[in-house]
């Protein structure tokens, strides 16, 4: 079993294949954190600990004289406010009395076999059963299981509540989960008003920050930032997770590179606000955390309830970032991401949205589906503009009916004459906005977010659905399923075009409307699971604007979110170098656009789009029907060799090979098969110099003593990851080279 516990000196040591996570309760019952990072012998790492007297930190009261015991200076697992720790602090409760100041002792533990799932909300899972639900640490037939649960129960002194922390150890995949969940055992209501998912103190070391920030079609861009003293933090208070900053955060060695050194990954599974601190404190501690940002935050737990925080990946790996990506890429791919498009080859689809816009009818769709049928797409996609008054982005949504009068025909019949071209058909909803121009605001007007006296927020004159009510749920959920019923649909794209605000809930009492944004979010998670359930072969694709709730929590029910509302290639370089730093490629919506591009202008040859499209899901958005001759012939041979390389780029090491922000001249990404016997090699030129100097690119992920074959050539392993490959002249600006790599059969 991964978990040990000593009894005698109350240690708990939680190991990996690579790593290990350590912890004990002393001798006043305080849960401290002592390891996380490579894997060792099963010893107190306790010893680490430094005590000497902290003048004006504090001591708790139970430690009498002794003034070297602070829990101001030491590590702790789950910090909380109020206890004498000043620095950012895990948890804050305020009691009945309106008092906040509380005391996590050690009560009990637990230890299971099999992965703890939670209640409503996504999570990593060993296996799954029959319904595509995780099957839970209480399941019998998970005998088999992979992975191990650890329950620390920690005590209120008050009395009040109880702290239960979770970890999941999922050994082969190495990774170690956490999730919260506070239990009200009083007779009265306690609310919360921080909680915090995960936290990691570290006792010394120079670390660097790693956070992904952007804005609207410029997404995930990595920014790393040596830790000074003080609060560094990231997060949104926008209802989702943001296109501004993602819940996914790593911690670094100063002089960790893609290849060697000690790096800590942090993923919140959640789709909501969120925060992520890093502080380094007076002694040169530095304490990681991450969870619900407190912001719009605060609870009621009522007696004999439960409240469940959203769960949190960690990852360690010795071998620098890149490693440390792929190890979220397998384990997001594989126990996160569900249902049967985990596995199985998604199909090569075309988005009529740059194409056309609103402007379309039904014999316009045809001509387009019938032209990608030619090129040897598979999945057409209508995207907005066919309920309701929507002919423009200002009217419209709410209304799930078919605009039949613009289709020219039911959607049965767009559907069955799509499908009779050999392409499946798919359609785009957006079922959290509401126009105010919609029949559904005017019946409803009370169902969108506004404050009472206060004129809304507006978005493109759009609001958004209180989804914490039920009925409103229901009601859309009713709705939706009426057209995806009326039809043979395969794929469903789920879109959210703005931010929320505005948070007010008619079903909820003044003191409970610091719930709304977080029982939103448990909201849109109950519809999607009952949208999965319900069409358990339908592909969802996530999506807000783009890249705006790319996360974790969405991976769970959707297993691909569009990257981003930005198509142009040579930026989605970048956007897609950020994303892979915690997301796999199978997960990136992607698509071949038309040039000049719509949102810079830009012109890039057409294999250059599809380098970049490729790795990810791999689609096209623009009018097939304006294409040349010669365009399509080279699409078809786009789709022959996407298909060909499918398996090798959606599953296959991902490695970055250069930074696109600052790489000289040529920018290269590689996939590599697990066994080293074939890898892609993927090259952008990102500027050209006549008579220019010759470029190498040292390949990753091979067999050091193989023999591979590339353009005809044969060279061993180890000479292309250490001399690296001759790269070819680039004849104009962004040209794109995809260069394969296969081992050769041993003699």
């Amino acid at each position: 079993m991964a978990i040990l516990f000593d009894s005698t000196s109350r240690l708990f040591t939680l190991t990996t294949a690579h790593s290990m996570y350590q912890m004990k309760a002393d001798r006043y019952g305080v849960l401290l954190h002592t390891w996380f990072g490579m894997k060792g012998s099963a010893f107190d790492y306790s010893y680490r600990i430094a005590y000497a007297d902290r003048g004006f930190s504090g001591n708790p009261y139970d430690a009498g004289d002794d003034r070297t015991y602070s829990l101001d200076a030491l590590p702790q697992e789950f910090p909380v406010y109020g206890s004498g720790d000043y620095r950012s602090t895990a948890l804050k409760v305020r009691y009945p009395d309106g008092t906040a100041a509380c005391d996590l002792r050690y009560l009990s533990h637990e230890i299971h076999k099999g992965k703890y799932s939670l209640p409503g909300l996504p999570s990593l899972y060993d296996t799954l059963d029959g319904n595509n639900q995780p099957r839970g640490i209480c399941d019998p037939t998970e005998h088999d299981a992979k992975s191990d649960t650890l329950i620390i129960t920690l005590e209120d002194t008050r009395r009040m509540f109880y702290v239960h922390l979770y970890y999941g150890v999922m050994e082969d995949l190495d990774i170690i989960t956490r999730a919260v969940c506070v239990e009200n055992h009083s007779g009265l209501d306690i609310y919360l008003e921080n909680i915090q998912s995960v936290c990691v103190d570290y006792l010394h070391g120079s670390y660097d920050l790693h956070t992904f920030y952007g804005r609207h079609v410029k997404e995930r861009n990595h920014q790393r930032t040596p830790l000074g003293h003080g609060i560094h933090s990231v997060g949104s208070t926008r209802g989702t997770s943001s296109h501004q900053y993602n819940p996914f955060l790593i911690l670094s060695d100063r002089d960790t590179t893609e290849d060697t050194g000690n790096c800590y990954g942090f993923s919140f599974l959640y789709s909501g606000d969120f925060l992520g601190n890093a502080e380094l404190d007076q002694y040169n501690q530095t304490r990681l955390l991450l969870g619900i940002h407190p912001d719009n935050f605060c609870y009621c737990v009522k007696p004999a309830e439960r409240f469940h925080a959203p769960e949190a990946a960690l990852a360690y790996s010795a071998q620098g970032l890149g490693r440390l990506s792929r190890i979220f890429h397998q384990a997001y791919r594989t126990h996160l991401c569900r249902g049967k498009w985990t596995a199985k080859r998604r199909p090569v689809l075309l988005n009529d949205w740059e194409g056309v816009y609103f402007d379309f009818d039904g014999d316009k769709l045809i001509q387009m589906a019938r032209d990608a049928a030619d090129l040897g797409i598979e999945l057409f996609v209508m995207d907005d503009g066919w309920f309701g008054k929507r002919d423009l982005d200002v009217s419209g949504l709410g209304d799930w009916t078919v605009n039949e009068k613009k289709l020219g025909c039911t959607l049965k019949e767009l559907s069955d004459q799509i499908h009779g071209l050999g392409l499946q058909f798919g359609i785009w909803f957006e079922p959290e906005g509401i126009n105010e121009d919609s029949d559904l605001y005017r019946e409803h007007p009370d169902w969108a977010f506004t404050v009472p006296g206060k004129q809304p927020t507006r978005s493109r004159l759009q609001l958004l659905l209180d989804f914490s009510r039920e009925d409103v749920r229901e009601y859309i959920f009713s709705h939706i399923c009426q057209v995806l019923d009326s039809a043979r649909i395969e794929y469903l794209k789920w879109d959210l075009n703005r931010s929320l605000a505005d948070l007010y809930s008619a079903s909820l009492p003044a003191k409970r409307q610091g719930e709304v944004m977080h029982r939103y979010v448990l909201g849109l998670y109950d519809m999607l699971e009952k949208l999965t359930q319900r069409y358990p072969d339908m592909l969802i694709e996530g999506c807000s604007g783009g890249g705006g709730r790319f996360d974790a929590g969405m991976l769970y029910y959707t297993p691909q979110i569009w990257c981003s509302d930005d198509t142009d290639a040579i930026e989605r370089l970048s956007i897609q170098y950020g994303t892979s730093f915690g997301y796999p490629v199978s997960t990136m919506g992607s698509h071949v656009s038309h040039c000049p591009n719509e949102q810079t202008r830009r012109i890039t040859p057409l294999n250059t789009r599809a380098t970049v499209a490729m790795s990810g899901t791999f689609g096209y958005e623009l009018d097939v029907n304006k294409m040349t001759e010669d365009e399509k012939t080279i699409v078809k041979a786009q789709i022959r060799e996407f298909k060909e390389y499918y398996d090798l780029i959606q599953y296959g090491d991902y490695y970055r090979l250069t930074d696109p922000d600052t790489a000289d001249a040529y920018h290269g990404w590689e996939f590599a098969a697990e066994d080293g016997s074939e890898a892609l090699l993927c090259i952008v030129a990102l500027q050209i110099h006549p008579n220019g100097p010759g470029r190498w690119m040292c390949l990753k992920g091979l067999n050091a003593d193989s023999i591979y074959t590339v353009n005809d050539e044969e060279y061993p392993g180890d000479v292309l990851m250490n001399g690296g490959l001759l790269l070819p002249t680039a004849a104009e600006e962004y040209e794109s080279f995809r260069i394969h790599i296969v081992e050769c059969p041993a003699v």
